[in-house]
């Protein structure tokens, strides 16, 4: 059995990669999170349309933001568009372990045996074996459950794990961002689709 409730509360947005890049921009600056988030909405440093519209995207890369580490945070404003993607992807994965579990039970694993292709389907068959063991996901309505991949598939999409076409790419990660995962838990490397014999070679 699994352990603790699922937190199913991604049923909008996105990666949010532009966002949250300013806002780990503007954390190593004051170093304090609801200073970061006041003068964001202040300042409109997202460029939301709307006030409930940036209060919405503030809140959500704020709780992902605040699940990576110093050494991450200062990574992240000065690496490269595809390590920034990457760990981004993290933040998501450690915030929502539903997505995690999906990133390592599924993605991962059809990589490792070559079975490329990712459907709703494989979504949705992932989420019913889950939901005999939570009730959240058991009880969430079917539009709920809709949301909730129709934001993971254009995360995943946006993170680079996969393609247009639903086919799971092949991830290279930095030796950078090897090497930071692997201070925090290198199993963390699984939520991509890589080999385990590369990351190994990398953190050697």
């Amino acid at each position: 059995m699994t352990e603790g409730r699922y937190r199913i509360s991604f049923t909008s947005g996105s990666l949010y990669h532009r966002e949250s890049v300013k806002l780990a921009e503007l954390y190593l600056s004051l170093r304090d999170w609801e200073a970061v988030r006041a003068q964001a909405l202040r300042d409109n440093l997202l460029q939301a349309r709307t006030e409930s519209t940036a209060k919405r995207t503030c809140r959500e890369a704020l709780a992902r933001l605040q699940r990576l580490n110093d050494r991450e945070l200062a990574f992240l404003p000065e690496a490269n568009h595809h390590d920034q993607a990457h760990l981004l992807w993290v933040a998501v994965c450690r915030l929502y372990r539903l997505i995690a579990d999906f990133a390592v039970e599924v993605i991962h694993e059809r990589f490792v045996t070559m079975n490329l292709g990712l459907s709703f389907e494989d979504f949705d068959a992932f989420y019913n074996r889950k939901s005999e063991w939570h009730d959240e996901l058991d009880n969430a309505s079917a539009s709920t459950r809709n949301k909730l991949r129709q934001v993971l598939f254009r995360m995943l999409r946006e993170a680079g794990l996969l393609g247009k076409d639903k086919t799971i790419n092949a991830v290279l990660l930095s030796p950078r961002l090897v090497e930071l995962l692997s201070q925090h838990q290198p199993d963390e490397c699984l939520y991509f689709p890589v080999h385990e014999s590369d990351i190994k070679g990398m953190s050697t």
